[in-house]
């Protein structure tokens, strides 16, 4: 919280210190502090050690994406609600590459939590839909791959569902 406090502080001062230089005239300086604001800004809205964890997630390097979400101490209380949706979401991918015990519940809470964008919902309840047929819950799995199909107006997670099917017919 008051890492929170301190970054909108900061934020303000710079914010006033840009506006100052423009009225100074000096119309360079005040666009370079008018740039930095946003940054700052940019940065209480979007955690930098989540962006970091994605940009590692897309590289495949799970352990420096565990790392950097490791750096978080007590998400609920320093993210906002959608930041910590998405803390959970990468938490348990990063599980469900060790195993399935843990890994489920992240995933429920980051659903609880509520995730922004449609793609993201469809692929953490592909992700409960792979865990749920691994545990042998066939219901399950049907329920939330209807809910991926919904989800998924791109069609990007087609193969990955066809396969998950596939996987149910052996069980």
């Amino acid at each position: 919280m008051l890492n929170k406090i301190i970054r909108l502080s900061l934020a303000a001062l710079v914010l006033a210190l840009s506006v100052w230089q423009f009225v100074e005239g000096n119309i360079g300086n005040g666009i370079m502090w008018l740039l930095l604001v946003s940054l700052v800004v940019l940065t209480y809205f979007r955690n930098e050690h989540v962006l970091i964890a994605f940009y590692h997630l897309r590289k495949n390097n799970m352990d420096k994406a565990e790392k950097a979400l490791n750096r978080i101490k007590q998400p609920e209380r320093s993210l906002t609600k959608g930041q910590a949706a998405y803390y959970y979401m990468l938490k348990g991918m990063i599980e469900s590459q060790r195993g399935i015990g843990k890994s489920e519940s992240l995933l429920r809470k980051s659903l609880a939590m509520g995730l922004r964008q449609k793609h993201d919902q469809a692929m953490v309840k592909l992700q409960l839909a792979g865990i749920a047929i691994a545990k042998r819950r066939k219901r399950e799995a049907t329920v939330l791959l209807t809910e991926v199909k919904k989800l998924d107006t791109r069609g990007m997670l087609t193969d990955q569902v066809k396969m998950i099917k596939q996987q149910m017919k052996r069980i």
